[in-house]
């Protein structure tokens, strides 16, 4: 094999977010942008001679392209081995699962998760470590000096490959192997959920909608639901991937899985709905006129455990990011097990579950899952929810119901403000946290302030501190306002207004949430002073 090293200058745009490094697809085609991140990750990492590695992405545009790229500078740098997923695909929690099964010094992961695709749109890369989750701060921090100081690549002298056929090929020492991307992951599935119970369920009169929103998901979830479960032929909608997701916005909320919402709000509404989203790592669940908060989901799922056959035996601790709804903090207290609380972002659960402090985990953005791999997993959160009502012969809005009943509601929302100049964005952060020192014991419409902080976060593992990961107001008897700015976007800033309040009384437990919640929203705003700093009267996505 030849190789080639090419001078390049360094990006000073290259710093890494909570989910790696977001541009849109524009930026990733300028002359040696990719290329200067691929090194530097690799260069961060140290001598990667004889090492392997897992490859694959979402299917949005450009990711052939990349992986081709990203395959041809392994190679010069001296990995020896690499696993790929047919066509270049796979969702995150397959790839998740792959690093784990093949023990692969780490992966690649090319997405921008439920951003939307296409030429004019978004595209991301990330790293993820042996244990399968995403890479720490460590090594994020470490990607993003290297990205400053570059100043050469690497890259082999190499034919493009052959990547819709699979089997074994080649770049120099290096071989490369092209698998079926679902197959792995739907036996890892099988392993965990009861297939048989749900099989019943799904043979009798019980009727679902998975929308795959033309994006990864299509294909894992067309062999587990329809293929292996035999859910009727056409219960998932949108299954083929698009490079460009149907030029739709992959989010499942909801907001941007309306056809989906529409369907299960109609007078004809399937008795279970679900939603994944670009990756195929988060997911949305709805019953026949009925949405289930991410929180109550994590929440409903810890509290139901037992009905799977891998958590069968209990749970070793639940894990929710901090802007999360407290509900699972109730279930853990009443299991007797630890509830940790982690700033956002799956990577600060790898830790945590590796350690065995946790088996179950989540966060309000539609994210949930557990100890099976190391990163978020929309399907797999669709199938606990089918084991419990397979077990439980109950309709979700019975389920949800009666746990509200047990353990009173946590009424919750979230506000996104999308694509606020980063400017504006940062000066209401900035005008919020010069008020903290004082809000402490004051009293705001009817409220006492028992807290007012920026969440700072020591890892009970590693004793690493991650700070500033969001600004909190709680209130004595458990309200909670938070603000936070998503690293998620690649345009301006998505300011993220998270707003809770806990009920017990059993006569107020299914007030509509935005109703619920109103004085806490109008509080939340005139605090931030939200229309002065952004100009926006109302948030672009409510969930």
């Amino acid at each position: 094999m030849t190789m080639t090293i090419v001078r390049t200058d360094a990006f000073t745009d290259q710093k890494p977010g909570t989910s790696g490094l977001r541009k849109k697809v524009t930026t990733f085609k300028q002359i040696n942008y990719l290329e200067n991140f691929v090194q530097s990750t690799f260069n961060a990492l140290g001598d990667c001679t004889g090492k392997n590695l897992v490859i694959g992405g979402d299917g949005r545009y450009y990711n052939q392209t990349a992986i081709q790229i990203i395959l041809k500078m392994a190679a010069a740098n001296g990995f020896s081995h690499v696993w790929v997923g047919q066509n270049g695909i796979l969702s995150t929690p397959a790839a998740s699962c792959l690093i784990r099964k093949y023990s692969a010094f780490g992966g690649i992961i090319l997405s921008a998760s439920h951003n939307p695709a296409g030429v004019d749109g978004d595209f991301g890369i990330k790293f993820n470590v042996s244990n399968g989750g995403p890479a720490p701060e460590s090594i994020t921090n470490g990607i993003y000096q290297q990205t400053l100081e570059i100043s050469e690549y690497k890259i082999a002298n190499a034919a493009d490959l052959k990547l819709h056929e699979l089997g074994q090929q080649t770049i120099g020492d290096m071989t490369v192997e092209v698998i079926d991307c679902v197959a792995d992951y739907a036996d890892l599935m099988q392993a965990i959920f009861d297939f048989d119970a749900i099989k019943q369920l799904l043979a009798s009169d019980f009727s679902l909608r998975f929308d795959a929103m033309h994006a990864v998901t299509g294909p894992y979830a067309i062999e587990i639901l329809e293929k292996r479960l035999g859910a009727a032929e056409g219960s998932v909608i949108n299954g083929i991937p698009l490079n460009d997701f149907g030029q739709g916005h992959p989010d499942p909320n909801l907001t941007y899985a309306k056809e989906l919402v529409d369907q299960m709000y109609a007078d004809d509404a399937p008795d279970f709905g679900a939603a994944s989203d670009g990756d195929g790592d988060r997911n949305m669940i709805l019953g026949n006129h009925f949405f289930v908060t991410p929180s109550d989901s994590l929440a409903i799922l810890a509290a139901n455990a037992t009905c799977v056959p891998a958590y069968n035996t209990g749970l070793k601790g639940i894990a929710r990011s901090m802007p999360t709804s407290q509900a699972a903090d109730r279930v853990a207290e009443k299991l007797g097990i630890e509830a940790h609380e982690t700033p956002t972002g799956w990577k600060f659960f790898g830790n945590l579950l590796d350690a065995d402090l946790a088996t179950l985990c989540g966060e309000e953005s539609f994210g949930t899952g557990s100890n099976h791999i190391r990163e978020k997993d929309g399907l797999w959160a669709v199938l606990f929810w089918l084991n419990i009502l397979a077990v439980k012969h109950q309709s979700v809005n019975e389920i949800v119901l009666a746990h509200w009943k047990l353990y009173g509601r946590n009424y919750y929302t979230r506000h996104d403000y999308e694509e606020v100049p980063s400017e504006q964005a940062e000066a209401l952060m900035s005008h919020i946290q010069s008020q903290l020192s004082s809000l402490v014991g004051k009293n705001l419409d009817g409220r006492i302030v028992e807290y007012a902080d920026n969440f700072s976060y020591l890892d009970p593992v590693d004793n690493s501190v991650s700070n500033n990961q969001g600004v909190r107001i709680g209130f004595i008897g458990g309200d909670r306002i938070i603000f936070r700015l998503s690293g998620t976007g690649t345009q301006g800033a998505t300011l993220r207004v998270y707003i809770e309040s806990y009920e017990d009384d059993a006569t107020k437990l299914e007030q509509e949430t935005q109703q619920a919640l109103t004085q806490l929203i109008e509080l939340a705003s005139s605090i931030a002073l939200i229309e002065k700093f952004t100009g926006r009267t109302e948030p672009t996505v409510i969930t």
